[in-house]
């Protein structure tokens, strides 16, 4: 087995997203990190699952890290769950009641406590999916091609 070393310049943050994402990967759900669902909001983790579902999993790396979220409300209205993903030294008797639980690390997570239901609207619901697909049909492109200007035949 071939094991490919956790870059070093990941934040805290950027180690529990990446955790919490390979494990919703083995529930079957595809990932897109730092997604923008609408004006003023960016979502750590944003979860497609095999059925539709949308989920919204806000990554927490301390307790000051939390304490100062004013956003996290707001993006209760463009899931279907939401959770909050923290490592096991988090105290997590400061996550509110009726929010999903996952610990995490950098490698792998664990789904504690399963947020409640929400349901999306269907026209939500039509807008998140697109917003998800474009951005992360958007990063693959960037990926294979990271300077899609450089090379524009003009006409």
């Amino acid at each position: 087995m071939h094991i490919i070393p956790l870059p070093q310049t990941l934040t805290p943050g950027q180690k529990l997203a990446r955790g919490t994402c390979r494990h919703l990967a083995s529930l079957g759900f595809a990932c897109v990190e730092e997604l923008v669902p609408t004006s003023g909001l960016r979502v750590d983790v944003m979860a497609l699952g095999p059925k539709g579902e949308v989920w919204i999993i806000e990554c927490k790396s301390s307790r000051l890290d939390f304490q100062t979220d004013r956003k996290w409300q707001g993006y209760l209205d463009w899931c279907d769950r939401f959770f909050w993903a923290v490592d096991t030294d988090f105290p997590v008797e400061l996550l509110p009641e009726g929010t999903g639980l996952i610990l995490a690390d950098a490698y792998d997570g664990d789904l504690v406590r399963m947020g409640p239901v929400s349901k999306l609207a269907g026209a939500r619901r039509k807008s998140v999916t697109q917003i998800f697909a474009r951005t992360a049909a958007q990063r693959l492109q960037y990926y294979r091609d990271p300077a899609p200007s450089q090379n524009r035949i003009e006409i």
